[in-house]
């Protein structure tokens, strides 16, 4: 049974929450106000829900098809004709500048586009998904020709893109790559094998373009001799360029979604951006794909709550523990009156809400770094994203993950099989905690990376930010409370970020032993932060939606946040008994 309703009212409170005009008075988005955004949304909602919803099982169940004579792979059923209603509808081309055939709307909209498309059909949406970090990537790196050729058809979505970092040797550390690029005139032939490229083969396009990396002969050593390149899979002229998929892998969930060995024989590519910077490049479209991935774990989150609402709404069993709430003409009760079951639901709703408003946020940030007319907001949304970025790739997948587990406990023997998709659900997001850069990587690079940085200056704005919430309500009388439990959180964390910072600096294995608890512990203070901002937004306001808010805002603080003092007295603990195994004892 597929349940889902896009969460549209959420999503507007949010952006009116967080500040969305501000979004639509910069230049350039003059078009889309509040009204037209969630216009577009409505739409999308429809489509998402109507046409990639009733794919999503047929896809899980079908799977791939891969020709090893012919080293083509054939989608599921239904795939391909939802590929061109998607573009014929506008979808891949959103956000995309109007120059090259978008339609120019904030990131904003297409990140909320995502949500719907994500959670509806995770594995098809990785291929749009894709594509929309490449663009990126040729925007901002490209020469004019590459911009010129390239762009439309990807803008379009006739051409779709992949990017293609590891190795079989090569995972999270990109310097071991080995991909030859030999010069060829002005352009280069590439040998190699790379592996997990996500859509790297596939019948939803005739051209799929690969951004790839790899080393030139007088490359330096590790990651700073790496370049980029792109290669497509059909050359200007017609012809097939030799870059082929050698097999799929076998997971455990998308089973729609193409994880190929894609082989590079003597293939025509041509380098993007500067020799022996490549990581530049592909970091642009790295730090998009990780929002996108932060997402998947929110959207699927969502919709696994909705699917356990629905099962625990019909189900009857056992008696309330409360006689007044004991249904007298049943012999069993529903299983919302058990606390227990309204822990989990609780627990599923105000996380993914709370992350909802986090992702968003964040969303509104990069439109802002981008398209603001004064550079200092500029700078500073910049800051906010950068800073962001690795907490929600991390802990929206891991709660996001956490949550679908809670849902299937929701609907017992029930969820463990396939009349209701919540174990498919289960299985699609846990590689989300793995791809673009595992969990632990996330935290290294926001403790390693994002606090030093400018001398601390992305993490003092941030906890500014969530200070000023705490001046201008610490007296209110109905948020005072919250106000201070916001405090005291804010100032735990920085307590636990300068003892980590002073530990680290005296020995890297001490910041490395606590970094994924403490990227916990600041994701569940920024959401409480957001939850703030959203219990002052609700507050005064009737209706059962904006009361719901304000009980989900308690909740969060009552019953979520109060979990970071474990992984602080974990933090605490430091590196000593986790680095006195040794190898042989494991």
């Amino acid at each position: 049974m597929q349940v889902y309703k896009a969460p549209l009212d959420d999503i507007r409170f949010i952006l009116e929450t967080f500040g969305y005009e501000d979004v639509a008075a910069l230049p350039g988005f003059e078009d889309f106000d509040l009204e037209t955004a969630m216009a577009i949304l409505g739409e999308s909602a429809k489509f998402c829900t109507n046409e990639m919803l009733p794919l999503n099982r047929v896809g899980d169940v079908e799977g791939l098809k891969f020709d090893p004579e012919t080293r083509t792979v054939t989608t599921p059923a239904g795939f391909k004709p939802l590929y061109k209603k998607f573009v014929k509808n506008g979808f891949a081309s959103l956000t995309h500048p109007v120059e090259y055939g978008g339609q120019a709307a904030p990131h904003t909209v297409g990140v909320l586009q995502t949500e719907f498309a994500v959670a509806t059909n995770k594995s098809f949406s990785m291929c749009p998904g894709l594509s929309h970090g490449l663009i990126d990537a040729i925007l901002n790196h490209g020469s004019d020709a590459q911009r010129a050729y390239y762009l439309p058809k990807l803008v379009s979505g006739e051409w779709s893109g992949t990017m293609c970092l590891t190795e079989p040797q090569a995972g999270t550390d990109l310097g071991l790559c080995t991909t030859k690029a030999e010069p060829d005139g002005d352009e280069y032939l590439l040998t190699g094998t790379k592996i997990w490229i996500t859509f790297g083969e596939h019948d939803l396009t005739d051209n799929i373009i690969h951004l790839v990396l790899a080393r030139l002969p007088d490359a330096p050593a590790g990651i700073r001799g790496i370049s980029t390149f792109l290669v497509p899979k059909v050359l200007e002229d017609g012809s097939r360029n030799p870059v082929f998929c050698g097999g799929l892998e076998h997971k455990m969930g998308i089973h729609a979604s193409p994880t190929c060995v894609i082989n590079f024989e003597n293939a025509r590519g041509y380098l993007i951006g500067e020799p022996h910077k490549g990581m530049k490049t592909m970091f642009v479209m790295m730090n998009a794909a990780r929002l996108f991935v932060g997402l998947e774990g929110i959207a699927m989150s969502e919709i696994a709550y909705q699917t356990a609402v629905a099962f625990a709404h019909d189900r009857r069993q056992s008696r309330a523990l409360d006689p007044k709430k004991q249904d007298q003409n049943a012999k069993a009760d529903n299983i919302l009156v058990h606390p227990d079951v309204r822990r989990m639901l609780a627990n599923v709703k105000v996380t993914t809400e709370g992350l909802r408003g986090l992702a968003y946020f964040a969303a509104m940030q990069i439109d802002v770094s981008h398209h603001h007319a004064d550079e200092a907001r500029r700078q500073e949304a910049d800051d906010l994203v950068a800073l962001l970025t690795p907490i929600i790739k991390a802990y929206g997948t891991e709660r996001g993950y956490e949550n679908i587990n809670e849902a299937m406990q929701v609907t017992g023997g029930a969820g463990f099989t396939t009349d209701w998709p919540l174990e498919q659900y289960l299985r699609d997001t846990r590689i989300a905690l793995v791809y673009e850069g595992t969990n632990h990587i996330q935290a290294l690079d926001l403790v390693g990376r994002k606090l030093p940085q400018g001398g601390g200056r992305l993490y003092k704005n941030f906890a500014k930010l969530m200070f000023r919430f705490v001046k201008e309500n610490k007296y209110d009388a109905e948020l005072g409370a919250m106000a201070a439990q916001l405090e005291a959180a804010i100032n735990t964390l920085n307590t636990a970020t300068m003892e980590l910072g002073m530990k680290g600096m005296k020995d890297q294995e001490e910041a490395g032993a606590a970094a994924s608890n403490y990227l916990t512990v600041f994701g569940l203070t920024a959401v409480a932060w957001v939850w703030a901002k959203e219990a002052k937004a609700a507050q005064g306001k009737s209706g059962k939606f904006y009361q719901t808010k304000l009980k989900s805002a308690e909740y969060y603080f009552s019953n979520i946040l109060p979990e970071t003092l474990s992984l602080l007295a974990i933090m605490k603990a430091g590196k000593a008994n986790m680095m006195a195994f040794e190898p042989e004892d494991f």
